[in-house]
């Protein structure tokens, strides 16, 4: 009966961490509880890779880092004690993270990640325009701290820097319309039509936002040239709240760090009442990122563009059964 009980305790976990964002909503990953061990294995799922926007699988890292920190979220507010470890295994390279499960009797409780729980299912990208209202320091300083717990660093650029960051967005979208194949993954991952009523992964065309006709806002136009009934078109922000989440190195672990530094960044931004989005289209080419870095200090790996403010959340967008995604042995 306890093991039963355990498993459905998971179930739970499992569920809470594929609520994490990852891109173009693809959802790399599996999961496997070893129920004698009372540990939960994450693993990348390579089917769900994206050969020509992620490469070398940084993205892939980063989403599941993002579901690695929902699941200590999770496991926390579940009055359970989370251990994590990154890439436990080197000789087996799909295995990113092994998370114990740890019984609450003479450890600490988790209450910093419990006090995070209901942001998860609150959290959702938003393609929308933002108000014209500055993010309050004490806010931006929540936030840096959030990244600094994970190993990372949040930056706000100022007007030059954050100038360039757009100019690198603007750059990578013409590169995408001249590459041939370059919107493959785009294509493969957007919901049009009756599809994206029914869809369980991917970006669904209820979620792509309007179309931006003027404003300089990094927002992805995931429609592309196909037609959208019922969507229209809007003004965005012209001066935009950007913050580059970065690590000190660019390894898979320093990615699986900025994935779990990207979540504790958006549900304290959440919980701040702030609407995130995030882009990494400008950091897909290593030429670039290098390019994204702040200027003033030169150093650390950009991972993420975020962008950040009030307006409307979005909706949520679709996620594959747990049943899919979780195998108890």
């Amino acid at each position: 009966m306890a093991s039963r009980l355990e498993e459905k305790t998971v179930a739970g976990l499992v569920a809470d961490a594929v609520a994490a964002p990852s891109m173009h909503n693809a959802q790399p990953w599996r999961f496997r509880f070893l129920t004698g061990e009372r540990l939960v294995q994450l693993y990348a799922d390579p089917e769900r890779a994206m050969p020509h926007s992620d490469p070398d699988n940084r993205a892939l890292h980063i989403g599941c880092g993002a579901a690695l920190f929902n699941l200590r979220v999770a496991a926390a507010h579940a009055d359970l004690v989370p251990e994590a470890h990154l890439l436990p295994e080197p000789h087996d390279p799909l295995l990113l993270a092994a998370l114990h499960l740890a019984a609450p009797a003479g450890r600490p409780r988790e209450d910093e990640l419990a006090r995070l729980h209901p942001a998860i299912r609150q959290r959702h990208t938003s393609r929308h325009p933002f108000a014209d209202k500055d993010v309050p320091e004490d806010v931006r300083t929540t936030l840096q701290d959030a990244a600094a717990q994970e190993g990372a660093e949040l930056h706000f650029p100022g007007a030059w820097h954050a100038e360039t960051v757009l100019d690198l967005v603007r750059d990578a979208e013409s590169r995408d319309v001249m590459a041939p194949g370059a919107n493959e993954d785009l294509l493969r991952w957007t919901r049009l039509g009756p599809e994206a009523d029914t869809a369980v992964d991917g970006v669904p065309e209820y979620a792509f936002g309007p179309r931006k006709r003027d404003g300089k806002a990094p927002v992805r136009d995931f429609a592309g040239r196909r037609q959208v009934a019922d969507r229209g078109t809007i003004t965005f922000e012209r001066t935009p709240h950007l913050a580059l989440l970065s690590t000190p190195g660019d390894s898979p672990a320093d990615w699986m760090r900025a994935g779990q530094a990207l979540e504790r960044v958006l549900l304290e931004a959440t919980l701040a009442d702030l609407a995130t989005s995030l882009t990494s289209h400008a950091l897909e080419n290593r030429e670039l990122r290098l390019l994204a870095r702040d200027p003033g200090s030169g150093t650390g790996q950009v991972q993420m563009v975020l962008r950040l403010g009030y307006g409307p959340r979005g909706p949520a967008t679709p996620r594959r059964p747990v049943r899919d995604v979780l195998e108890s042995v």
